[in-house]
């Protein structure tokens, strides 16, 4: 299991999730190391076009990942970049794994920017989705900071809500590719829980 080292990523906080529950986990920006990795976890801090530069170089790794049926875990703006575009880069374009766009909040008088802090997620079990990583997850509080949400095409991918300001998706997953708005690295025991089912995700 590896995490990508692209030189955008809240890496040592993911590291230290993993070692917390045991589980050894690479750090590498090394293309065999990735290739040849059995789980893949993308991270992600700062603006999006600047990420998605820097993550251009393992595009064709990322894809035959998935392509392969082995367990992607996007967090945060890892989350963002599995999707075609984003407002904060109009001119980058995402991986484009999943069709939609990467929203700024417009969220009535009161509420902030950033999202920062604890909120309560629901988990969204529907048939075309895959909830496996969130199954002990409902009502749960999980630490998010973020200005931007994901709006989906297909709302069958979505597997968590949030509310603020409205129902915001906070998480999806369809069949081996998982990613999470909020940091479950940084979400106590119930978040450590997450990353523990997505290692029981590698066969």
């Amino acid at each position: 299991m590896t995490i990508i080292d692209y030189g955008s990523g809240n890496i040592r906080s993911i590291y230290n999730g993993f070692k917390h529950i045991g589980v050894k986990v690479n750090v590498s920006a090394d293309k065999n190391d990735l290739k040849n990795s059995d789980a893949i976890i993308l991270p992600g801090v700062g603006a999006f076009g600047a990420v998605m530069d820097n993550l251009s170089k393992y595009e064709d790794i990322i894809y035959s990942h998935i392509d392969e049926g082995k367990p992607l875990l996007g967090i945060c703006l890892g989350l963002h970049m599995l999707f075609s575009n984003s407002e904060e880069s109009p001119e980058a374009q995402g991986l484009n794994i999943f069709k939609g766009t990467v929203k700024r909040f417009d969220l009535p008088k009161g509420y902030k920017i950033p999202h920062m802090g604890w909120n309560r997620i629901r988990v969204n079990d529907t048939a075309n989705n895959n909830t496996s990583l969130l199954s002990d997850a409902d009502n749960e509080y999980m630490y998010f900071v973020h200005s931007y949400y994901i709006d989906p095409e297909d709302k069958d991918i979505i597997t968590a809500y949030t509310d603020y300001g409205g129902k915001i998706p906070v998480a999806i997953g369809k069949d081996n590719v998982f990613a999470l708005q909020f940091h479950p690295e940084k979400s106590g025991p119930s978040g450590l829980n997450i990353l523990q089912k997505f290692v029981n995700q590698i066969e």
